[in-house]
C-alpha cells in the first residue's frame, strides 16, 4: 500500500538573533510534512503493517525534501526528529505505526548516518493542530546543544480521515547554546549516545 498524499508542506526556519545577540551563522531547521489519507480511519484493524510500510516510504521522501530545503547535503545535517498527528477518526497506534523504526532506515540513508534514535512524538488532533517535532543530534544523543524542537502547523490538516507525518532536520543546534555537555567536536558517533 502506498501513501495517498493530499499535500506536502515544507517549512524552513532561520534564527538570526536571540535575546538581542546575533546568531552567526544563523541556526536553521526544516520540516517536511505529508498529509496523507488514513486507510484505517474509523475502524479497528489488527494488522497495521501497511502503515509501517507507508512510514518507510515517507521517510526517504520527507528526508530528501527537508535536506533540500536547507540547501545542504544529507551528511551535513546535525539533528533530526519525526512526528505524526492522526485526525479524529484515527487512533494513536496509527501514528505509532507510521513512525515505526522502519521509517528510520531511509532517513539515515539520506543523512549518511544517524547512530542515535530519531526522537518522535504522536498525537490525535483536529484541523489546524500543531505538531511539536522533537529534535536530537543524529549521531550522539548526549549532545545537549541539539536538544530542541520545531513546531509546525497546517491550517487544513489533519482532517478526520488523515494523518500528518513530519520529519525535521537541522544544520546546527539551538541558537547560542551554553548549558554544557558533550560538544559536536567530541562526538564519536559509535553507539548513538556519545
Amino acid at each position: 500500500m502506498s501513501a495517498v498524499i493530499r499535500k506536502i508542506v515544507t517549512v524552513v526556519e532561520e534564527v538570526h538573533r536571540e535575546m538581542g545577540k546575533a546568531v552567526s551563522p544563523p541556526t536553521r531547521r526544516a520540516a517536511a510534512v505529508a498529509v496523507i489519507e488514513n486507510p484505517f480511519a474509523g475502524r479497528y484493524v489488527e494488522d497495521l503493517s501497511p502503515l509501517i510500510a507507508i512510514g518507510e516510504e515517507l521517510g526517504e521522501m520527507l528526508a530528501k525534501r527537508a535536506v533540500a530545503a536547507l540547501g545542504i547535503e544529507g551528511p551535513a545535517a546535525h539533528s533530526y526528529g519525526k512526528a505524526a498527528a492522526v485526525g479524529s477518526d484515527g487512533e494513536l497506534e496509527h501514528a505509532a505505526a507510521i513512525l515505526h523504526p522502519k521509517m528510520g532506515a531511509p532517513v539515515r540513508k539520506v543523512l549518511g548516518k544517524g547512530a542515535a534514535l530519531i526522537p518522535s512524538s504522536k498525537k490525535r488532533g483536529g484541523v489546524g493542530c500543531t505538531l511539536d517535532i522533537p529534535l536530537g543530534h543524529k549521531d550522539a544523543a548526549f549532545v545537549r546543544s541539539h536538544f530542541d524542537g520545531m513546531e509546525v502547523q497546517i491550517n487544513d490538516a489533519p482532517r478526520a480521515n488523515e494523518i500528518m507525518v513530519a520529519l525535521a532536520v537541522t544544520d546546527s543546534g539551538r541558537p547560542l547554546p551554553r548549558v554544557g555537555g558533550l560538544t559536536v567536536a567530541e562526538i564519536k558517533g559509535d553507539d548513538g549516545l556519545r
